[in-house]
């Protein structure tokens, strides 16, 4: 999930897309306590960019059941990335979306620096991408220093099928490579807030190619993505109704019975997150 803060205090970056608004810790547990989740992986938002303090200053609330997945880049040295490490951070995250990144030299030449970057704290990369994308950067997988964790079920989209190339390559490499992938965003593979059915067959697909590497979250709030304008003419964030017991509806339903619930839901979390 993601948090903002205050405005006051955690603006945003320049290039933003949107203007964050709050959408503290403390909302998103009166949902984690209806669905029963103890643990919490905090996701730094794109309209951060590097700047973690929101996420950082959320760690420092001192749960013991939160990790986090930050945004970096080649300015921060070992003795800030072991800080992080100590806070809670564990990985990554690479937004090849936006702006969308698939020149292969560009998108390969970052996520290569970022392995070097944190591999030396065992922590993964988080790609957010699609099938072309994933297609660019998987020659590479087999070499890297890390884990690579795929977000949103690979960026697959219902309306493309389950034949769609880079779906079936996530298949293939959740089989074969140390890659992981997110069982989140059923919202956004359905491409229907009310349909989330329609990315049952998806997710069932990935269970059944490694349910050893898949994880699952809510994706709370619920971005709507925006394109409006830049930095300070950034339209508000707004954030969809996703019904969050659905979301984990459609979970139950990819899965044949408790041992996959338990993988997914407590001992992979706890293998790639370090709980």
């Amino acid at each position: 999930m993601h948090v903002f803060g205050p405005p006051d205090r955690y603006p945003g970056v320049p290039d933003r897309t949107y203007a964050p608004s709050p959408k503290p810790l403390a909302e998103y547990r009166r949902i984690s306590e209806r669905l029963g989740l103890a643990r919490v992986v905090l996701v730094q938002p794109s309209a951060y960019g590097t700047d973690n303090r929101a996420l950082l200053d959320t760690l420092g609330q001192g749960a013991p059941t939160m990790r986090a997945v930050a945004v970096i880049d080649g300015s921060f040295g070992a003795d800030t990335l072991r800080s992080m490490h100590h806070a809670g951070v564990r990985g990554i995250r690479l937004n090849l979306m936006s702006p969308r990144i698939t020149e292969t030299a560009a998108a390969r030449a970052l996520l290569q620096g970022a392995a070097d970057q944190v591999a030396p704290l065992g922590w993964h990369v988080q790609i957010y991408g699609d099938g072309d994308i994933l297609a660019v950067v998987a020659p590479l997988l087999p070499d890297l220093p890390v884990p690579v964790v795929f977000d949103h079920m690979g960026g697959a989209r219902a309306r493309l099928g389950l034949q769609e190339p880079g779906f079936r390559l996530l298949c293939t490499l959740l089989a074969r490579e140390h890659c992981w992938a997110k069982l989140s965003g059923a919202d956004i593979v359905a491409e229907d807030d009310h349909q989330l059915d329609k990315a049952v067959d998806f997710a069932r697909a990935l269970v059944a190619a490694n349910p050893a590497r898949l994880v699952w979250g809510t994706d709370w709030p619920h971005l709507v993505h925006q394109h409006a304008g830049i930095g300070d003419a950034a339209p508000p964030a707004g954030y969809r109704p996703v019904d969050e017991t659905a979301l984990l509806d459609v979970l139950r339903a990819s899965l044949d019975g408790a041992p996959a619930w338990r993988a997914i839901l407590v001992d992979n979390p706890a293998r790639l997150y370090g709980f």
